[in-house]
């Protein structure tokens, strides 16, 4: 926390020490204990995340019909919930749950320091849209995780900040004087640029160019077209430390390219609108340490059971400190690769890789289900592609959608056709259909490679 040496006051006339009020002493004060809680053992965090489940399970039981009845379904108590055993023992709530329970799930009181509550409402990216109820207490430990991945990484806040994403509300475009919540509050910052990620691909480029930040936030499959943008207009961002990834699957090839085309590494953020900030990639190693003073994250296989090292599995979460919504074992919808114990010394559990949803594992003709793999590092061997995306309608029928800089020749697509296959490992039915621009996104501006439509 040494950079809080340097933390600006928000009491007038006062410079050093550095006072704060209201939002900002709350954030600060949890900031300092996050530094201490980073470093306990896994199994003092643990210790202290069960207290917890228990508090927040006891209200969940009073004022949820839907929390209540799961409890009384599984035919236990709310205390049992304060050990790994008794919270193994409440099945699963998956989202078409969580959806068909409706306001049922929503407590009916909530501790008024608690208060006030908002709605987070889920991309959809899965298909199956929710909406859950979160508090200020939620959004304090949102700030605080934000605030950690900064400090982790040590960025420099006098630099220049870009930021390619959805919904962003402003318009297309808007210049800022600081990088807002929660570093201007405690630091004084270089600006920050933000653009609406459906404007056009190379007049993002451009845009970038003209800005020449010093951090750039955007999702991974943006950056993907940005970097084949920079590589046709011979754009350089010289100023360029690092970028920062949100929001969608981040794949080793991504990262690599980036190393090779500007020379940075990215940091990846893994999050939920359903749970905030789910795990934050640790300097060091590169390993996503989980959040585990908000959050009790498993990974589990097809079994149930924990997965170990280098397995991958579902990841259910329990969010420790929503009083409004009992998320407790809530299968999100996502597969992770559960890590090892990290060399940094944080006790925090780690996942190896977040390695997508559900529907996004291709489904075989007789029921089976892997990850895909479509050939695309050789794409550019074959033809002039710059974007595609695979769509699996049924068990014997793939769209391919292709951006492409010029019209694929008969030979050109019977040889991408091979390939895909090949790659597929199964002779599947494959209907090209091409964009002339960028591919359309999903709700919340989100992209997917590879989209399975069946479950």
């Amino acid at each position: 926390m040494t950079k809080f040496q340097a933390m600006k006051s928000s009491i007038g006339g006062i410079v050093w020490p550095p006072l704060t009020s209201g939002l900002s002493a709350s954030l600060a004060a949890l900031m300092q204990q996050l530094e201490e809680t980073q470093w306990l053992s896994a199994d003092e965090i643990a210790q202290h995340q069960y207290r917890q489940l228990a508090q927040v399970a006891t209200h969940a039981a009073l004022h949820s019909p839907h929390f209540c009845s799961r409890l009384q379904a599984a035919g236990i108590q709310p205390a049992q919930l304060s050990t790994i055993e008794g919270l193994r023992s409440l099945p699963v709530m998956g989202r078409r749950e969580l959806q068909s329970a409706e306001e049922t799930l929503f407590c009916k009181q909530l501790p008024q320091t608690h208060a006030p509550v908002g709605e987070s409402r889920s991309s959809g990216s899965s298909g199956e849209p929710v909406v859950v109820k979160r508090t200020a207490i939620n959004h304090l430990f949102w700030l605080a995780f934000t605030l950690r991945e900064h400090l982790w990484h040590e960025r420099d806040f006098l630099g220049k900040l870009a930021i390619i994403r959805a919904n962003f509300p402003a318009g297309n475009s808007e210049d800022m004087e600081s990088w807002g919540n929660p570093v201007n509050l405690f630091f004084k910052t270089g600006s920050s640029h933000a653009m609406q990620i459906t404007i056009d691909i190379g007049q993002q480029a451009e845009w970038l160019k003209d800005i020449n930040p010093d951090y750039l936030l955007t999702y991974p499959t943006n950056l993907t077209a940005l970097l084949q943008q920079f590589e046709r207009r011979c754009i350089k961002l010289p100023r360029l430390r690092q970028v920062r990834s949100i929001g969608e699957t981040l794949t080793a090839g991504i990262r690599e390219a980036a190393r090779k085309s500007l020379g940075v590494e990215i940091a990846d953020t893994y999050s939920s609108q359903e749970v905030g900030t789910i795990a934050l990639q640790c300097p060091e190693s590169g390993l996503y340490h989980v959040m585990s003073e908000s959050l009790i994250v498993e990974i589990l296989d097809e079994q149930g059971a924990s997965c170990l090292p280098g397995q991958i599995g579902r990841v259910v979460v329990t969010d420790l400190h929503n009083f409004a919504t009992p998320l407790i074992r809530y299968d999100i919808g996502d597969y992770a690769e559960a890590g090892a114990i990290c060399p940094c010394g944080r006790g925090l559990p780690t996942l190896k890789r977040v390695a997508g949803r559900e529907r996004n594992m291709l489904l075989l003709p007789d029921g089976r289900r892997h990850w895909p793999l479509v050939g695309a590092y050789h794409f550019r061997d074959i033809a002039p592609i710059r974007q595609y995306q695979v769509i699996q309608h049924n068990r014997e029928m793939f769209e391919v959608r292709l951006v492409s800089d010029s019209p694929l020749t008969q030979q050109q697509e019977a040889r991408l056709r091979e390939l895909i296959q090949e790659s597929l490992g199964f002779p599947f039915q494959l209907q090209f259909v091409y964009f002339s621009d960028q591919l359309p996104r999903g709700p919340g501006g989100k992209f997917e490679e590879f989209i399975c439509e069946m479950y």
